[in-house]
């Protein structure tokens, strides 16, 4: 279960970056970064809104597990870790890739980071049921 507070502190540092960055380029507007680079403030603030969900959903996964003294799967821990990163990671791409959406390999990329966090917390969810209905 361990895995998934790896995951919530790697959702914290890029919630952390993706806030300095952007921070960063509206103080400081560097010609051919600032609206080149970064090309769409709104999907970032989305990913940067994701990463702090994502961080807290593992935390609290891990918090409930452990209180409660489930044993969380620890293939839905890596689930929920996994695709707790790379879900706002989609954002983040996103935000720097004006074409993301019509690139096939970008809307694979998706469509596993969608399943492989859909998988972790449906097993999540049903394990923690499965707990309170015994």
């Amino acid at each position: 279960m361990e895995i998934l507070l790896v995951g919530a502190v790697a959702c914290i540092l890029a919630l952390i970056s993706s806030a300095w960055l952007m921070t960063f380029a509206r103080w400081f507007p560097i010609k051919g970064i600032d609206g080149d680079f970064l090309v769409d403030y709104k999907t970032m603030i989305r990913a940067h809104v994701d990463y702090a969900l994502m961080a807290l959903f593992g935390l609290a996964f891990y918090g409930a597990g452990t209180s409660a003294g489930v044993a969380l799967p620890v293939y839905a821990c890596w689930c929920v870790a996994v695709g707790g990163f790379t879900n706002p990671t989609i954002f983040t791409i996103a935000a720097f890739d004006t074409n993301f959406w019509e690139k096939k390999k970008w809307r694979v990329f998706s469509a596993a980071s969608f399943i492989v966090t859909t998988i972790g917390f449906l097993s999540i969810a049903y394990t923690l049921i499965r707990h309170v209905m015994v």
